[in-house]
C-alpha cells in the first residue's frame, strides 16, 4: 500500500517538500454533475434566471476558485496556474455535466485545482438557482485524469 505523503513518521499532518522535484508540464481533469428539476434546466438553458446567465458565473467563479486552492485546502502548495477552463453539458432531463481541466508547470499536480474548479462550479449553480429549485444535487464529483509528475498518468476506469 502507497504511503500517505502528507503525515510524518510520527503520523503528522505535514506539506509534502517539493523542492526537489523538477518542473514537469502537468495536466488535471475532473468531472461532477448537479441534478435538478427539468424546469430549472430549462431555466438555465434559457438564461432565464433573475441572477444572469448562470453558466458563466460559474464557469468564472471555477477558475477563480481553482487558483486559491492552496488557500482552500490547508496540505496543497499554493501553485502558478497555466490555463483554468470549464465545459458544460446538459445531461436530459434534469442535470448538467461539469468537465475542468487545469495545467501548470511545476514541482506539483494540479489535481486538486481541478476538483476545487468542479465543486465550485456547481456549488455557484445552486446558488444562481436555489431560489427557484433547492433540491438540487450535486454529485460524482471525480479525478477522470491527470499527466505529468513522478507518478505519471492516470485514467480512471469504468466503476471505479
Amino acid at each position: 500500500m502507497a504511503e500517505l505523503t502528507h503525515l510524518n513518521a510520527k503520523g503528522e499532518a505535514r506539506m509534502v517538500d517539493v523542492s526537489t522535484k523538477g518542473d514537469s508540464l502537468r495536466q488535471a481533469v475532473a468531472r461532477g454533475r448537479i441534478r435538478m428539476k427539468p424546469a430549472t434546466l430549462e431555466q438555465i438553458k434559457k438564461s432565464g434566471l433573475a441572477k444572469g446567465d448562470v453558466l458563466a458565473v460559474a464557469r468564472l467563479a471555477a477558475i477563480m476558485a481553482a487558483k486559491r486552492t492552496g488557500e482552500l485546502i490547508p496540505l496543497c502548495h499554493p501553485i502558478l496556474l497555466s490555463s483554468v477552463s470549464l465545459d458544460f453539458d446538459f445531461i436530459p432531463d434534469d442535470a448538467i455535466g461539469i468537465r475542468a481541466t487545469v495545467k501548470s508547470r511545476g514541482p506539483t499536480g494540479v489535481e486538486m485545482e481541478a476538483l476545487v474548479a468542479v465543486s465550485v462550479a456547481a456549488l455557484t449553480i445552486y446558488d444562481m438557482a436555489k431560489s427557484i429549485d433547492r433540491g438540487m444535487t450535486i454529485e460524482a464529483i471525480y479525478l477522470e485524469s491527470k499527466e505529468g509528475g513522478q507518478s505519471g498518468s492516470y485514467q480512471r476506469q469504468e466503476g471505479s
